[in-house]
């Protein structure tokens, strides 16, 4: 079986795959994750997976071993307007007032590179999210119990964010964390990965 690497520094996306019960290891893609003049959420999203499973990938392309890399990227769309992670607590307020009452929709990408070739393999999960209409002191108290400020839109679904949140349309709900498994687990597949195989029994 290949080694895996995932080339990410997020708990989230780590924590999502480690539900696998497989081996892999962690890098940090060290990448550029500004956007484009005029780039669309989308492309952003799909751009930025690519380049992080690239970036890695380069690093280990004369290793005996056979190894994939996994990059992921998440974006938020707002009337074409990428919403990306606050950079500080008054990023965070605004972010989270200018989406209040709204439907977002939320690109997450995923990438899978083989480093002996680097043959790429990709897709894209959507997720619509409606959000309430939540006050400002709502805002404050949720930013000040959950922090967070390494989430896309200061969002984070899988805590009290979900309090924000009136509905959830999706087809994997592991796409709004952070990495979606079903598109991922379907390119492990196209290079041969049998996670089956690899998933280990945790005592």
């Amino acid at each position: 079986m290949p080694r895996l690497i995932l080339a990410s520094s997020s708990i989230y996306r780590k924590e999502l795959l480690e539900r696998l019960r497989i081996p892999f290891i962690t890098e940090s893609p060290h990448i550029d994750e500004s956007p484009l003049p005029e780039e669309s959420p989308l492309h952003i999203a799909q751009r930025l997976a690519q380049e992080k499973a690239l970036a890695v990938a380069a690093g280990h392309r004369q290793q005996l071993q056979e190894t994939l890399v996994i990059g992921s990227d998440q974006v938020i769309n707002l009337d074409s307007q990428a919403l990306g992670k606050p950079q500080n607590h008054e990023e965070a307020v605004r972010q989270l007032r200018q989406m209040r009452g709204r439907q977002l929709g939320v690109y997450t990408a995923v990438a899978v590179v083989r480093c002996s070739d680097l043959k790429l393999q990709t897709a894209l999960s959507s997720v619509s999210v409606s959000l309430r209409d939540y006050s400002d002191k709502e805002i404050e108290t949720y930013l000040q119990l959950d922090k967070p400020y390494e989430c896309a839109g200061a969002i984070k679904s899988e805590s009290l964010g979900i309090a924000l949140i009136e509905r959830i349309d999706c087809q994997d709900p592991t796409a709004l964390i952070g990495l979606p498994l079903t598109d991922t687990l379907r390119l492990l597949r196209f290079f041969g990965v049998d996670i089956l195989a690899m998933a280990q029994v945790q005592s």
